[in-house]
């Protein structure tokens, strides 16, 4: 028996990363999302497989566009016309905000989709393929209010709380193991957090609060495959694969959190084993990437550079951007803000999909100490020209500083000293950037000045016009 595992498909999510195709009219990346799902479909009909398992998560929310729930109808339809049947398990993205029900995929169940079943309650289903009998254990994704009432959770921390639905999950999962039947396949299809799961995107994109289940609860003798749902990271939480505890990922990048991840489904095959056998069948899988557009982040510090918008150029210039989508960060000094031109950057990410700009302005204030400035220097005046030696842009004020300095340590009186040469006009100084001042552009943006990009920075100056450096 041969079965397609996906899930978390996110159909119509991450637009933020597209743009519109001028075509369709349609955002790109809701095109990506299609054209992922219908990749795993067609593999599903040419293999051809028994059943396809859904994990949940089918939209980034309970109450989709109809465009985007027309588009995952039409795939799933596919499968009814090759009489394949399908399990759509509710996802935590699938439930209204109360967190009762399927409400994106309910209408499957009222419309009476042959070969489809609607996972949203904990239920054992019983489905005839044409390789015979499987048994699927549903498990949707939980929350508190589903086995807990107000009352019961009152006063409770948060600890209790999730103890107590583990109370209450248990018995429910015993009841439906002791209805199973040994002489079929059994396959748990779960959306859940599991104890020892590595997470991805979503950890930002949590929808309903839920709890996370002791991987103990999925590791049974009683069946043969565990199909999971929930964390977008593909990856087998059972190594010893008895049974095999699968997250297969979800089908497309969500944002740049998973940039190095692999996309993709599962085949799995369950055979009958040779007897005599601890286990009455064999399982085997494959995890099956799917070729999925490519996200790439271009990182470069330019705050110590004399030519820092060549430096930025040359980074680019050494990754292939073509139709990738592209997050550009940037490390600058505040006094080389106007050496940066926004239009000529534009210009050589215009070969990405889709990008955006992140300028980060490095403070002074978090430059690491200087290793000549010791708790040996014991000279203020040793210790003063090297911090200044280290500091060209106070080279035209470092002889005024030196000479201040002198004066301050001899005990003279700073009246005799010439006042310019002590004094500072703070209107004309260079502002100080706070820590960490940045300005995010995206490709989809107009600049108001299309020749510079001037990330801000916030500055304090001092009462008055003049102040003593």
């Amino acid at each position: 028996m041969k079965i397609l595992h996906l899930s978390d498909i996110h159909m119509g999510g991450g637009f933020a990363h597209g743009k519109i195709d001028p075509e369709t009219g349609l955002n790109t990346r809701f095109q990506d999302f299609v054209k992922s799902l219908s990749t795993a479909i067609d593999k599903a009909l040419a293999e051809p497989v028994d059943l396809v398992l859904f994990g949940g998560d089918a939209f980034p929310d309970a109450t989709p566009a109809p465009y985007i729930q027309q588009a995952f109808a039409l795939q799933f339809y596919r499968l009814v016309d090759a009489n394949i049947p399908a399990v759509l398990l509710v996802g935590n993205h699938d439930q209204h905000s109360q967190g009762q029900g399927g409400a994106s995929l309910s209408i499957y169940r009222s419309l009476g989709v042959p070969g489809t079943i609607v996972g949203d309650s904990i239920d054992t289903h019983i489905i005839n393929t044409r390789s015979g009998a499987i048994q699927i254990l549903t498990l949707p994704w939980i929350n508190r209010s589903t086995l807990l009432t107000r009352e019961i959770a009152e006063n409770l921390s948060m600890l209790e709380v999730n103890q107590l639905l583990l109370d209450r999950l248990q018995p429910a999962l015993e009841g439906e193991i002791r209805k199973l039947n040994p002489d079929i396949p059994t396959v748990v299809l779960a959306h859940l957090m599991a104890d020892n799961a590595t997470l991805g995107a979503e950890k930002f994109l949590a929808v309903g609060r839920g709890f996370t289940i002791p991987l103990s609860f999925l590791t049974r003798s009683c069946f043969d495959y565990v199909a999971l749902g929930h964390v977008h990271r593909h990856q087998n939480l059972n190594k010893t694969n008895d049974p095999a505890v699968v997250y297969p990922g979800s089908i497309e990048r969500v944002d740049f959190s998973e940039e190095k991840e692999e996309k993709g489904y599962v085949l799995v095959t369950i055979e009958p084993t040779v007897q005599p056998a601890s286990k009455s069948f064999e399982t085997t899988w494959e995890f099956c990437p799917l070729p999925v557009r490519t996200f790439r982040t271009i990182k470069v510090d330019v705050s110590k550079s004399e030519q820092p918008q060549a430096d930025i150029l040359a980074a680019i210039a050494k990754v292939d951007i073509t139709d990738v989508v592209v997050r550009l960060i940037y490390q600058l000094s505040p006094d080389r803000v106007d050496q940066i031109s926004s239009a000529v950057i534009h210009e050589a990410l215009s070969a990405a999909h889709h990008y955006t700009i992140q300028a980060e302005l490095v403070s002074q204030l978090s430059q690491p100490r200087l290793p000549e400035l010791g708790c040996s220097v014991g000279d203020p005046m040793v210790a003063l020209s090297t911090y200044l030696d280290n500091r060209p842009d106070l080279k035209d004020i470092a002889t005024a500083m030196i000479a201040a300095a002198n004066e301050l340590l001899s005990g003279d009186d700073l009246g005799s000293l010439p006042r310019d040469s002590v004094l500072l006009d703070i209107e004309s100084s260079t502002d100080t950037p706070t820590p960490e001042s940045s300005i995010e552009i995206s490709s989809d943006l107009e600049t108001t000045d299309s020749n510079k990009s001037i990330p801000k920075s916030k500055s304090k100056k001092a009462d008055g016009q003049l102040t003593l450096l």
